[in-house]
């Protein structure tokens, strides 16, 4: 009988719970996101997805050279990986920001930018990079409804003014994350990333009429079918790399395959209709309800109903005979989370587990 996609031949090397990367899935989703644009110059993807220098150099062979992360260590992560163009889509602040000098300082090969949505935070960077000879590029980041960082788009004319007479920052770009739309209607979706895009390009406008034409990098995974095809600005989509079953649900127009599964074992079976895998808090993302957490691939008759540090507990919804030992194969509802959970990922290929990679950047510090 003809192997399911997913199925692992030297399964019995594959020490569980673990999270199992199909390197052949993998490179077409890259090539299904260069694809979906007009030029590759216009893709910054985020990598807070598979934070894997080994993932960074497939998209550096195929021509990405922008990246977008949120942290000190993904950003020291792509650095290591010859990323020439790296935005930590993050405000630094208090220690953060002095590591972000510190890493410009240690790679000088790699152009660094950063966010920014206030004066203060502009004038703690001006200080910090003037003392440090050196001089950082920032975005300001403007929230268009999504209420978690930036600035109202209306308001940031001013703060753009004051950070022009700063030393040590130089302001090249507008940053905008609408994760918040995500409706499952595209026409409906397409109609409010729009009206709110309207107003970051209002701004644009705005600062321009002073001389100074500011690049756009706006969206996430959600709206991308959407600000793709405005061929002035960067987009940056993370999850597409592997792709997972929360976005699979609600973004029927995009055509990635599901990359990175979480490989789990039954290790008990209290009742006849009750068994155990050894999948818990510690390996899956839990954040979303407890039916939402994970979907099998080979086994869609199991229902969780319970779920700790090291364990989830299954109900058998029919008279299915699952033994110990059994392997079962399941696609994450939110895989960036679980990613960071493990340290390593098992590499797939023809079926069979070749080696490992390193989450290298799901550490908060490589070495800055």
């Amino acid at each position: 009988m003809k192997n399911e996609w997913y199925q692992i031949n030297n399964i019995d090397v594959l020490d569980t719970p673990a999270i199992v990367i199909y390197l052949d899935r993998v490179k077409k989703n890259i090539q299904t996101l260069i694809q979906s644009v007009d030029d590759v110059a216009r893709l910054r993807p985020h990598i807070k997805t598979h934070k894997s220098p080994e993932v960074t150099s497939l998209m550096l062979e195929v021509g990405i050279r922008k990246f977008k992360c949120a942290t000190i260590a993904e950003a020291e992560m792509l650095t290591l990986a010859e990323a020439p163009d790296v935005l930590l889509a993050y405000q630094p602040v208090g220690p953060k920001a002095k590591r972000l000098l510190n890493l410009v300082q240690k790679y000088p090969r790699t152009k660094f930018s950063c966010l920014i949505d206030n004066h203060h935070t502009a004038a703690e960077l001006s200080k910090i990079f003037v003392k440090g000879a050196c001089t950082i590029a920032v975005y300001i980041d403007l929230n268009v409804g999504m209420n978690r960082t930036g600035i109202a788009p209306e308001n940031a004319f001013d703060l753009f003014k004051r950070c022009e007479t700063l030393k040590g920052i130089q302001v090249v770009g507008l940053h905008t994350y609408d994760g918040h739309i995500r409706d499952v209607d595209l026409n409906l979706r397409s109609k409010r990333c729009n009206e709110a895009f309207a107003r970051v390009v209002n701004l644009q406008q705005e600062i321009s009429k002073k001389g100074k034409k500011l690049i756009i990098v706006a969206g996430g995974s959600p709206t991308f079918s959407i600000h793709s095809k405005r061929n002035e600005i960067e987009c940056s989509p993370g999850t597409f790399v592997y792709w997972d079953k929360g976005y699979e649900q609600i973004l029927s127009e995009q055509r990635y395959l599901p990359a990175a599964l979480l490989v789990t074992r039954v290790i008990s079976k209290p009742e006849p209709n009750i068994i155990c895998i050894d999948l818990g808090h510690k390996s899956i993302a839990s954040e979303n309800s407890l039916t939402d957490r994970i979907s099998f691939l080979n086994a869609s008759n199991l229902k969780p109903i319970g779920h700790s540090e090291e364990h989830m507990v299954l109900r058998v919804e029919d008279d299915h005979d699952y033994k110990v030992g059994d392997v079962l194969y399941g696609v994450p509802y939110h895989v960036c989370p679980t990613v960071a959970l493990h340290d390593q990922t098992a590499i797939v290929e023809n079926h069979a587990v070749v080696k490992y990679w390193e989450t290298l950047s799901r550490n908060r510090r490589i070495t800055v």
